[in-house]
């Protein structure tokens, strides 16, 4: 589970500030793809930066899996992210060197303390992991000669090797054509719903709405539910 509990963040803008995030209350609960949507500049950026404990909130929580986010130290906050938290940004950010099993296998090198004692379960993730995206036949290429739409599953698994409670996803589909999009978006679906991760997903193109399990719309820095759907 995530929540953001009645945050708020300004950045300086000269003399003045300028508030991102107003007084915005946004929960993600295991199991369900919650979409985070708005106009540009609307604060849904920022919003996904604080979820991921990357900005501090000039007041109110972020509870990551039961802690208390806004409690730790910059290092807390690290080992929280490494440890609870899954991030695909963007654009998949593949280490062009790497093959894509190697891609994953990489997180298991990370730091923090017990992590030695969990390489090798990480390491036997990996297949299992490439599996699960649809690359079980590609992961010994390296990102050059997959498409799109495969460097961002390859994205994708990796923010899962770690078995996050949180998955956090910035605009998914923005460089893929729709088929790819939608695809992108049933897999992100339907490993939220197989895993328990609870997802946070920004995105502008409700065209994949259908992937969500809830929609929060956020226009001036504040986020409101706008739809919900039942799952049989």
């Amino acid at each position: 589970m995530i929540l953001l509990d009645d945050v708020t963040l300004t950045y300086p803008d000269g003399d003045s500030r300028v508030t991102a995030v107003d007084h915005a209350t946004l929960e993600g609960r295991p199991g369900l793809v919650t979409g985070i949507t708005g106009p540009s500049g609307s604060g849904k950026s920022s919003l996904l930066a604080l979820a991921a404990t990357l900005v501090r909130p000039n007041s109110g929580r972020v509870v990551v899996d039961g802690v208390d986010a806004t409690r730790l130290t910059a290092a807390g906050r690290t080992a929280l992210r490494r440890e609870r938290i899954g991030i695909v940004f963007q654009q998949p950010q593949l280490l062009p060197a790497l093959t894509a099993r190697e891609q994953l296998r990489v997180m298991a090198e990370l730091g923090g303390r017990g992590r030695r004692v969990r390489r090798a379960a990480v390491r036997g993730r990996v297949d299992e992991l490439l599996d699960a995206v649809g690359l079980g036949g590609q992961a010994v290429r390296r990102p050059a000669h997959l498409s799109g739409g495969q460097r961002q599953r390859v994205a994708i698994a990796r923010a899962l090797v770690h078995e996050p409670r949180v998955l956090l996803v910035d605009e998914p589909t923005s460089a893929l054509d729709s088929a790819r999009g939608a695809e992108i978006m049933t897999l992100i679906s339907r490993l939220t719903h197989d895993l328990g991760t609870a997802t946070l997903l920004v995105t502008h193109d409700l065209v994949h709405a259908g992937a969500l399990d809830e929609t929060v719309e956020v226009v001036d820095g504040r986020a409101a539910l706008v739809g919900a759907r039942a799952r049989g």
